[in-house]
Parts: C-alpha cells; sequence; structure tokens
C-alpha cells in the first residue's frame, strides 16, 4: 500500500469523522514504515497515536505502575493476568451497547461521589451472546479503560474431580478481588453456572453453583467482575439477580457491517456501489468472522499489488468464511 494511499485514506477518516478509521489508518501507516527499516518514525507514530486515544478517552489516563500485578501462590494455576492496551475506540458497537459500557465507566470515575449518596457503580456485569461478538473484547477494554490488570479465570485448574475442591479453589478468585483491585473475567460463565434442575447435574455440579452464588452475593471488593457465557439459557436463573447488569450482544447489524468493514480496509479504496450484497453475504457472521474475512481480502489485494479491494474478492472472503464455519 502506497503511503500516498494512506495520506488519502488518513485525510478522508479525518474528514467524516470516523476516528476509529483514522486511527486503523494511522496505524497501518506506523507498520508500512516499519518494514520499511523506519523502526524510529514507526515509534514516534506509535506513541502520537497512544496519546490521541488518552486524550479521547472518557477517563484520564494513568501510566501503568511500575511493578505489575503478578500472579502468586495458590492462584498461580486459577487465573492469568495482563495489562490491556485495549480501548473502547478500538471496538465497533452499536451506539445503544457502546452508551452502556460507557456508563459502566462513568460510574467508576463517580464512584466516590456516589458513595456520598450511599450508591455503587456496576461492578458483576454478565455478557452474554453468540461467540465472536465481541465480549472478550470488551473485557480487555474495560480494563484498558480503567487501567487495571486484566485477571482470566482459568478453568482447567479451577474445575478439579475432587469433590469440594472446586469450591473452595473459586473462594480463592473472591478472596484475591479484595487484595487486588482488577477486573475478573468469567469466560464461558455456563461452566460453572449451569441450571441446577439439568438432566446431567451431578452433587458436585449443585455445590460449586450455590458456592458462586453465595460468593456473588456477598461479594463487596472494589474489583470489576464480568461473565460472559454464549448459552444464557444453561444459566441458572438466580445467577442473573446477582448481577448489577446484563448486556446482551448480537451479530452486527447492517451499520455495524458497513462501518467494520470500512475500519478494517481504510487503507484500501472501498468505494462499493453494491454495499447491500456485501452486507447480505455477511448475515449470520460475527464481528471476529468478519474481520478475518475483511484481512482476507486485504491479502489478496496487497498480493496483487492492488490498492483497492473489488466487491467480488470481498463477498468471496465472506462466503469463504461462511463455508468454514457453517459446513
Amino acid at each position: 500500500m502506497s503511503t500516498a494511499r494512506h495520506i488519502i485514506a488518513l485525510l478522508k477518516s479525518y474528514l467524516e469523522g470516523e476516528e476509529q478509521q483514522f486511527f486503523s489508518v494511522a496505524l497501518q501507516i506506523a507498520a508500512h514504515e516499519a518494514r520499511q527499516g523506519h523502526i524510529k518514525v514507526a515509534q514516534d507514530i506509535q506513541i502520537l497515536i497512544d496519546k490521541a486515544k488518552e486524550r479521547k478517552s472518557v477517563i484520564e489516563r494513568k501510566p501503568f505502575p511500575e511493578t505489575l500485578t503478578q500472579v502468586k501462590g495458590e492462584l498461580v494455576n486459577l487465573v492469568s493476568v495482563q495489562y490491556s492496551d485495549t480501548r473502547l475506540i478500538d471496538m465497533v458497537l452499536p451506539p445503544v451497547l457502546e452508551k452502556r459500557l460507557q456508563r459502566i465507566l462513568i460510574e467508576h470515575i463517580k464512584q466516590h461521589r456516589l458513595a456520598e449518596y450511599n450508591l455503587k457503580p456496576r461492578r458483576k456485569i454478565l455478557l452474554v451472546g453468540p461467540p465472536g461478538s465481541g465480549k472478550s473484547m470488551t473485557a480487555a477494554a474495560l480494563a484498558g479503560e480503567l487501567q487495571l490488570p486484566l485477571f482470566t479465570v482459568l478453568y482447567t485448574g479451577l474445575i478439579t474431580k475432587f469433590m469440594g475442591e472446586t469450591a473452595n479453589q473459586l473462594k480463592l478468585i473472591f478472596d484475591a478481588m479484595l487484595v487486588t483491585r482488577g477486573v475478573y473475567f468469567f469466560d464461558e460463565f455456563d461452566a460453572i453456572g449451569s441450571q441446577r434442575a439439568s438432566v446431567n447435574d451431578v452433587g458436585e455440579i449443585r455445590r460449586v453453583l450455590n458456592s458462586c452464588l453465595q460468593f456473588l452475593e456477598n461479594d463487596d471488593s472494589q474489583s470489576l467482575i464480568i461473565a460472559a457465557t454464549n448459552h444464557p439459557d444453561l444459566l441458572d436463573k438466580a445467577l442473573f439477580r446477582r448481577f448489577d447488569d446484563v448486556i446482551e450482544y448480537e451479530l452486527p447489524n447492517q451499520e455495524v457491517v458497513r462501518k467494520l468493514l470500512k475500519t478494517r480496509l481504510a487503507p484500501f479504496d472501498t468505494e462499493w456501489q453494491n454495499w447491500e450484497h456485501i452486507i447480505e453475504s455477511a448475515n449470520g457472521l460475527s464481528q471476529a468472522e468478519l474481520v478475518r474475512a475483511a484481512d482476507e481480502a486485504a491479502k489478496v489485494a496487497v498480493i496483487s499489488d492492488q490498492d483497492s479491494i473489488s466487491e467480488e474478492n470481498m463477498i468471496s472472503a465472506i462466503l469463504e468464511r461462511k463455508n468454514t464455519i457453517f459446513k
């Protein structure tokens, strides 16, 4: 991709007010400069991008602590930890969903003000929706925005074959929430929150679920708890009442499909005349699958030394993803 094309895409996204596209193109320019061996230029661009994102964030940016939080002792096999550089601005979200996530952040910013009126910010959030719809990325984005460590629960260490041990392991995680403030992410939450009346229910699963209900109910830490599931129908109904907010994710609508593809393919010419056909072809694909399809179409253009992506190539890449996941 020529630098001239990058600059055109950069200016176009700026004029159209497409902030996500603007940052995407800027990152493409940094990568281009790095491939040309201009490492210092690439680093300078990256620094400026980070500063621009920080200025647009809903909270004041603070540097990560010099001593990063480390998982120690019995928690080593129960959670992994990382500091996320993902932000909400990196996501393509429907306006309603973005507003609800911004509300969570604002409540945490204003939590001292809320405390004056004996109110608390939303801390226990349940995300439900199909795979690839952005639930895991949301956890990373909230951790990044709040500048908190992201602790991801490892079920391989949590769920054991020994009677009663899983509940004890779960307690260790909730105890850690009191000691170390962070975002604690329970992906595939139905693994420990399945219905007690399930046909395949066993005593140990009931004990784990009851313990989980109790821990959620009694948790009074400053940490943010995020649980995600692709199968909300499998969750025990009592769990929903333990969460401060239940946020539903859906497959991308027409507006999100268009914005996601334009953002991902910002450095390329995508002046397609038949967006309706492309959007129709994308029906049923998640955001993650659309990103993969866009990347495949971009590869074809780059290898062919083209600055544009045809409608045919984009549709072909979308249909290839569909055949891969739906066959």
